[in-house]
């Protein structure tokens, strides 16, 4: 009983700490990493579906929205509809935003993923239902799909990458965010499917939303302070 109440408590610290990103600016772009995209001239595969995979997992704001996403999500068909409709959303403004060479304020975009944060663990708690709005999620995921990628945009263009195999490299990157995204995501959905069928899973899930709340008011709070203070 003991043995089965502490893996019960692990489980559910482990899926809260999920919730909680390491550092409020843990999705800027490393200097290490700008230095050696800027020496890169002509197409880098496997070098950016690096760098795109890294940037993914080390981005909490992402992770936080896309647990937010999937946290009562059972079926695995309900969970692929609403992750690619994130990731067609962030593709599309990533590789828009980085040919074109257009972005929004760094700070102003990240506030706006951090209330995307918000918005996820509102609707958890049944805010809006409470409220007595209908709003269509999936068309939500997808708008705020277009905002990550936007961030995502701004980031890459900050690593100020060649001309040369731009396009190449653009995609490889894109394609490294994916497979981050779907590493996260597997052990995310693991980590649920063995949480919800337990007692624990009913007393902390309103819990872990309101943490979720929290967490994405103090990233948007963070980029606001930053986005004043530039």
């Amino acid at each position: 009983m003991t043995g089965r109440l502490d893996s019960s408590r692990l489980l559910t610290l482990a899926v809260l700490a999920l919730l909680v990103p390491v550092a409020a600016l843990a999705h800027d772009v490393a200097q290490s990493d700008k230095a050696f995209v800027s020496s890169i001239s002509g197409p880098a595969i496997p070098q950016f579906l690096y760098l795109g995979a890294k940037h993914m997992v080390t981005g909490y704001d992402h992770i936080a929205f896309l647990v937010g996403v999937v946290f009562f999500l059972r079926r695995l068909k309900d969970v692929v509809l609403y992750v690619s409709l994130f990731t067609l959303g962030h593709s599309t403004t990533l590789l828009a935003g980085v040919l074109l060479g257009f972005g929004v304020n760094s700070y102003l975009i990240d506030a706006i993923i951090g209330l995307s944060v918000v918005y996820k663990g509102f609707e958890n708690v049944g805010g809006f239902q409470k409220l007595g709005l209908a709003i269509n999620t999936k068309v939500v995921v997808l708008v705020f799909g277009l905002f990550h990628g936007l961030g995502l945009a701004s980031k890459v263009q900050d690593l100020e990458m060649s001309r040369d195999g731009l396009l190449a490299n653009l995609i490889a990157f894109n394609v490294g965010v994916e497979l981050g995204q779907v590493i996260v995501l597997s052990f995310v959905v693991y980590l649920f499917s063995l949480w919800r069928d337990r007692p624990s899973f009913t007393r902390y899930a309103f819990a872990a939303n309101v943490l979720l709340i929290a967490v994405g008011l103090w990233l948007t709070t963070i980029q606001i302070q930053g986005y004043l203070a530039a």
